[in-house]
């Protein structure tokens, strides 16, 4: 570090989305740090750092997707062996960060999981955190060093409006997502429409009332994620029923559980577009499934940090 600016970075990964950290790195122009991430017979994590970060800005990228305590623990881990190793900034870099849905007590006697990871993840010595679209935006409350928190939606939207598609509603699956789907309206200039539903257990959802009017239109629904698919095929096969003319849908993280690749497989969904947030396995992917990257917005994010230029410049969907 030299008069408060850092002189060089590094970049690590675990191994929950090497790919992603490869494309992010080759963007920045620098080689993955030279790491080890493995396991003891008994299933204890083990990492091992082959270069020096003394006194130097790390990033470390790792969603914590499925297997989630794993690779949890892979992250909290590093940053620790960081820590030891005397890194000069440690940033945490979760494209799609576990627990995030538990971040509240929805009953009596539930635990707040997003804020215990929170917790963890500035106990093990992270100095900043660089995260997409959390399900809730209060979590970046519950951490007390700095956190960025990129949107995808910028990504999502200019793939739609490369489409010039004609009568467009952007349409929200629950009342959760209003603001996202508002964001994306403005921007594609249409309308929009929101499923009113009732959740009557976790994973389970059931569609009550459609709010707009959709008749006729090229419908697009966004979310943050998709975990089972209940929602946003339930959604997708509703409005289809009242006379929708085509149905698009777009999320930025593919969490793709249980039943998820069935039901988007037989819903009336024509295109599901979705962010590389997280890996998904081959015998996950469908036709109808297009991907777009999400390594440019971070690469850029890192680049920013790095120089201390400024953040807020990738949330305008307009660029």
């Amino acid at each position: 570090m030299k008069n408060g600016v850092f002189t060089d970075y590094k970049v690590f990964a675990g191994n929950s989305h090497p790919e992603l950290a490869e494309e992010i790195a080759s963007i920045m122009g620098k080689p993955l740090g030279k790491s080890t991430v493995s396991k003891f017979s008994d299933g204890e994590i083990s990492v091992s750092l082959w270069e020096t970060v003394r006194g130097i800005d790390v990033y470390i990228i790792q969603p914590t997707c499925n297997p989630v305590n794993d690779n949890l623990m892979e992250l909290l881990i590093m940053i620790d062996s960081m820590k030891r190793a005397s890194a000069g900034r440690i940033n945490a870099v979760i494209p799609y960060y576990g627990y995030a849905r538990q971040d509240r007590k929805a009953k009596a006697r539930d635990p707040i999981t997003a804020k215990l990871v929170a917790n963890l993840i500035m106990a093990a010595g992270a100095d900043r955190v660089v995260t997409m679209d959390l399900h809730a935006n209060q979590i970046q409350g519950y951490f007390d060093i700095p956190v960025d928190h990129l949107v995808g939606l910028p990504i999502l939207a200019r793939y739609f409006k490369e489409k010039k598609l004609d009568d467009v509603v952007v349409v929200s699956p629950d009342h959760g997502s209003v603001t996202r789907a508002r964001n994306m309206a403005e921007f594609l200039n249409c309308p929009i429409a929101i499923v009113d539903k009732r959740r009557p257990e976790p994973n389970k959802s059931e569609i009550m009332n459609i709010i707009g009017d959709i008749e006729g239109k090229n419908c697009i629904i966004i979310d943050d994620m998709i975990d089972t698919a209940g929602t946003i095929t339930n959604a997708a096969n509703a409005i289809k029923e009242i006379g929708a003319k085509e149905v698009f849908a777009c999320a930025t993280h593919p969490v793709l559980s249980g039943p998820a690749v069935e039901r988007i497989e037989n819903s009336a969904i024509s295109e599901l577009v979705l962010l590389n947030t997280l890996p998904l396995p081959e015998e996950k992917i469908l036709d109808k499934m297009t991907f777009l990257s999400v390594a440019p917005i971070f690469a850029e994010a890192m680049t920013r940090i790095f120089t201390n230029g400024s953040i807020s410049k990738l949330f305008d969907v307009t660029k």
